[in-house]
Order: structure tokens, then sequence, then C-alpha cells
């Protein structure tokens, strides 16, 4: 099974997904990300059917080196009553300069006559005719069995028959799609074997995640025969998705043994995921198995007493395998343990068998519980936290400056889009300062004036940016007189944090946030008070 193909496809199916959109920049980026991860191959798109994915490969032949990964080509049989040869898509296939082909097929008899509207042996002959006409010109082919599963239950002499026609006519892999998702993996396997040992075809798995199986569907198919795993990074898809590649890989890899990528590659593997969801623009799903942020983050006092002692007592692998880290997530849930856990993350390094460390750790938890209490949430604010942690140590936090007085006005004049202009008052380096800001809400408004105000003193603030801003009604039931919690995310253009403000009033909850993220970009950059 050390021959097992992994086959990326979120370059074509994947971007199907409800809201996805790629630039022919953004594949050529994700597809250097996934050759660096070292898939097998990588489907690029459908040429031919698609202008920008015939830009795709044009530029891909021009630009893209890849090292570890094969392209592929996705397209499909000849036209019915047509030849091989003249099709125009199949041609396509060949001027895309793609050394594998995929096509897919009709497997399931429903789909032949009804959406193809032909006949089950010309389907057969279209199999044949497409397979044996790209191999005589030189291109490797794989066959994707669509509605496969189904078609099997349909009538599975024709779902085999259009396996052996593939297989036959020079097709290395006949991968079976569960394109409906609707499989469970006990049925998945069962069918698998069936083919496998009925055909002597090489088979790989294709499965869409409706029923949640997707995963579990791709395991049950290697475990029946099947070495070929189709799948896309991070489970894009449409629908619900395609099985999540990168897990599917950790787990036939690090669960099972099977060498699939070199170890150094998946150890990239969070990485590389997070990288492809900055490309994508989807945000990145923080409980995505093995590489997502909360995959190994504890939150219960009861787990942080035991991971003090051994971490693979609360784990069920090294998170370093795939890139990722233990994170401890300090709440109202916490005991010392965990916050001494989390200020050893931090670099703070508190340990509970020192005296004053024991009394600091004491205060630490206190505040916390008082203020989770209150509505403030320090597992979602790491940065907070640190502050907090930092205060409780040091005494105090650097002094950057001092805030006088803040004010927001909301002008809106007819049915033109309302303006927000920010005072700001502040003393910093002995200096008084008055700036005005001016955004498309008050949020906006105060972060520059805020920033304005302080950069003359603090010139580093410029290169901090506010890129996510979310707000939270505590118990709603008291409707417009409700505790807001607000999150505020900023970069400084290599790494992020999230910090957090609680009150009654909106704009003082974000005023918080606001000045926790600035003071904080100021502490990480190593900058003293002026």
């Amino acid at each position: 099974m050390t021959d097992l193909h992994v086959y990326d496809t979120t370059l074509r199916d994947g971007a199907q997904q409800e809201g996805l959109n790629l630039s022919v920049a953004d594949k050529l980026a994700i597809a250097s990300h996934l050759d660096e991860l070292g898939v097998g191959y990588i489907e690029g798109g459908w040429p031919g059917a698609n202008p920008k994915d015939t830009e795709f490969f044009a530029r891909a032949a021009r630009d893209l080196r890849l090292r570890n990964a094969t392209l592929a080509a996705f397209g499909a049989t000849r036209r019915a009553g047509g030849r091989a040869d003249a099709d125009p898509l199949v041609r396509a296939l060949l001027d895309s300069q793609a050394q594998v082909v995929t096509l897919v097929a009709k497997s399931h008899t429903g789909h032949v006559e009804r959406a193809l509207r032909t006949t089950l042996a010309e389907n057969l002959a279209m199999i044949r005719d497409t397979v044996s006409f790209l191999r005589a010109e030189g291109r490797r082919v794989f066959l994707d069995a669509e509605h496969f599963f189904d078609g099997y239950r349909t009538d599975r002499d024709y779902a085999l028959e259009a396996v052996r026609a593939a297989v036959e006519s020079g097709a290395e892999v006949v991968a079976l799609c569960d394109t409906n998702g609707g499989l469970l993996p006990g049925e998945v396997g069962a069918v698998v074997d069936d083919v496998v040992s009925s055909t002597g075809a090489r088979v790989g798995i294709h499965c869409h995640n409706d029923t949640g199986c997707a995963v579990a569907n791709s395991m049950a198919a290697v475990e029946a025969g099947a070495s070929h795993v189709q799948g896309t990074i991070n489970g894009y898809g449409e629908r619900t998705g395609n099985a999540d590649l990168l897990t599917v890989v950790a787990n036939l890899q690090l669960k099972q043994g099977r060498d699939l990528l070199d170890p150094h590659r998946l150890q990239d593997a969070t990485r590389i995921a997070h990288a492809i969801a900055e490309v994508t623009n989807v945000p990145a799903y923080s409980r995505q198995p093995y590489v997502g942020s909360s995959a190994f983050a504890h939150k219960a006092g009861l787990h942080a007493s035991a991971i003090k002692v051994d971490p693979d007592l609360y784990q069920h692998l090294d998170p370093k395998h795939v890139g990722n880290d233990m994170r401890m997530l300090v709440s109202d849930m916490a005991g010392r343990a965990s916050i001494e856990l989390k200020s050893r993350e931090l670099g703070l390094g508190l340990d509970a068998s020192d005296e004053g460390d024991a009394a600091t750790l004491q205060r630490v938890l206190a505040a916390v519980k008082e203020r989770e209490l209150r509505g403030y949430t320090f597992d979602a604010a790491d940065a907070s936290f640190e502050l907090l942690l930092r205060r409780e140590i040091e005494g105090t936090l650097p002094a950057y400056f001092e805030v006088e007085s803040w004010r927001v006005i909301t002008d809106a004049r007819g049915d033109a889009d309302a303006l927000s202009e920010a005072t700001v008052k502040v003393r910093a380096a002995g200096e008084r300062h008055v700036e005005t800001g001016e955004g498309n809400g008050p949020v906006n408004a105060l972060d520059h004036a805020l920033r304005t105000a302080i950069a003359t003193t603090y010139p580093e603030v410029a290169g901090l940016e506010l890129i996510d801003y979310k707000v939270r009604i505590l118990d709603a039931a008291h409707g417009t007189d409700a505790v807001t919690r607000v999150l505020i995310e900023t970069s400084d253009g290599t790494t992020s944090w999230t910090t957090i403000g609680v009150a009654a009033n909106i704009l003082e909850a974000s005023w918080d946030a606001l000045l926790e993220s600035v003071t904080y970009g100021l502490v990480k950059a190593g900058v003293d008070p002026r």
C-alpha cells in the first residue's frame, strides 16, 4: 500500500464550493502549496470547458515548476455519436499539456439514458474510444466513474462493465465516485471489495460529505482495496464538501502506518492548510481535525492538570506530526494548572512550586473567573489574557499613552451612506494630542483617530491593521440594554492576535478592545514607553 495515490482536486471540485471564487493566480499559488505538501497528483481544472481553467494550464506549462506532484487535467468522454479525435473538449485535454488526464464517465444506467440520452452500449463505447485515443497520444488516463455507488445499486453488472471498459482500454485507475455523498462506510467497503475482486482494476475513491462520512468512507474504501484517494484541502467542495484530504492522509499515515507523504512534508500540513485558506479567503475552520487551531486546544482544568504531567494523557498524538501545537485555553473552567501551562506557552514561565508564582497564579485565576462572569471569554482572546497575566506578574503594563477622552459622531444625510467621525485626546511622551479620524463606521473612525494621535510617538502603529471585528450580545433577553462583547483581531503583517472588550455600550466595549489591541502590538514589538 506504499503505492497509494494521493490525488488532490481542490482546484476543480473544491472550487465548486459556494462563495469560493479562484482566480488563475490563486490556482497557481494553491498548486505550489500542494506540491510543497507532496501530494502525488493535482487536478487543475477542466480545460476547454472553462476559459479560466484553459488559461491556468497554459500558465502552468510556462510558469509552474512542480517538484513532487503531477498535474492532471479533468474532462469528459467524447460526445455520443462522435469521434474522440474530433471532439473539441477531448482535444483541449491534449492541448493542456497535462501528462495525466482524468475522465469523468457515466456508470449509472439512469444517468446514461436520462442525462446523456444515449444507449448503454454507446456509453461504454464512449469510454473505450476516449481512453484509447488519449493513451495513443501518450497520456496517462484515470477515470472517475460518476455516481458509481448509486449506479451499482441500480444495476451492478453495468456498473462493473463500465469499470472493465476503462481498464481494458488503458485506464490506470478507476475512481469510484459517491457523487451524491449519501453512502455510509459499511456499504462503501463492501462495494469496493466487490469491484476489486470482480474486475482486477486499480480502484480509487472519491467521496462527498453529505452524510458527514466522506473521510470515514475514504478510509473504508482503502481498507477494502482502493489504492487511490481523492479529496480536497480543508474539505472544500459543493454542498457539504469533499473528503478532507489532510484528514484522510493523516489517518492513513499516522494511525495505520501507510507511507503516503514524506514525514517532513506532513509536518507542514497545518501551515499549508492555513496558507491555502488565506488564498481562498475562506476562514480556516478552527475545529478541523489535525490542523485546526482548536485540534489540540485544552480548556478544562482537569485536562490541564493531567497534561502538566504528560501531554499524551489528553492528546491522541503529538501535534508536531502535522505541524500543529498544543494550546491551553483560559476560561472560567480553568484551574491553576491551565494558567501555569498557558504562561509557559507565552514564555512567561510561572511555576506553581514557587511560592510567589503560586500566589500570582491564584490571583490570575480569580481575575479570570471574575471577568468571565461579566462576559469576557479569554479562550477567544489570547492577547487580552497575556496582558492580564503580564499585569499580575509585573504589577503594571507599559504606559504608552494616557487617554483623556474620546467621542464618536455618526452623520447620515438623505440617502447617502452614513459617515462616522471620532475625536481622541491622549497624552504621549509628555505631549497632548487631539486628533480626528473618519471611517465607514464608528470603530473604524476610532481606530484611525487613535493611531493618528500616537503615530508621532510610536510610528510602529502604522504597521498594525484591524482585520476582523466581531460583536456578541450577551443576555439578549435584555434587548438594547444587554451587555455587549467585542472581539477585535489585529495583524502586524506577520501574525495576528485577538483582544476583547465587554461593556453595556457597544462603543465602549469596542474602544477597550481597541486599546488592548494597540497595547499588545507595541508590547509584542518590544517597544518601550517614550
